[in-house]
């Protein structure tokens, strides 16, 4: 079942949110996992999340999503910044209806574009991404402010 993050949802999500900065080889400050935990569950900023949970009631997916203004459209862009199923949950489906539920969400706020981006060695991820949405062509830069 998909459904919208709770107040009391902190201990499950923040173990995932771990675990999907783990796998990605990134630190995040407790700190700022609590404030976007905050900002999720009270859709500030234009920050949603959405999580998947299995048939016993345990939380074992998120998908941590927000909503932007866009300078090539009218309407909004939505860009799902985190996606992660528990290793025990994946091939159940439900990266996949996590997907689907983001991009509901993204419809019914006139967004006129969903998109996200991975790490090339995400190859189990990239297989499913590759039947879901079409792979663009950009190159994604950072760097310090």
């Amino acid at each position: 079942m998909i459904r919208d993050l709770q107040p009391g949802d902190f201990g499950p999500w923040s173990a995932l949110f771990g675990a999907y900065v783990d796998f990605y080889r990134e630190e995040v400050p407790e700190e700022v996992a609590r404030a976007t935990f905050d900002r999720l569950v009270h859709r500030r900023d234009g920050m949603f999340s959405l999580v998947g949970e299995a048939e016993s009631g345990e939380v074992v997916g998120m998908a941590n999503a927000l909503f932007h203004a866009s300078t090539w459209t009218t309407g909004p862009a939505c860009y799902l910044e985190d996606l992660f199923v528990a290793p025990a949950a994946r091939g159940t489906g439900l990266a996949r209806e996590l997907i689907e539920a983001v991009a509901s969400r993204a419809r019914e706020a006139g967004a006129e574009k969903l998109y996200w981006h991975t790490q090339e060695f995400n190859g189990p991820a990239r297989s499913l991404y590759d039947l879901v949405a079409r792979r663009v062509s950009f190159v994604v830069y950072e760097r310090e402010p």
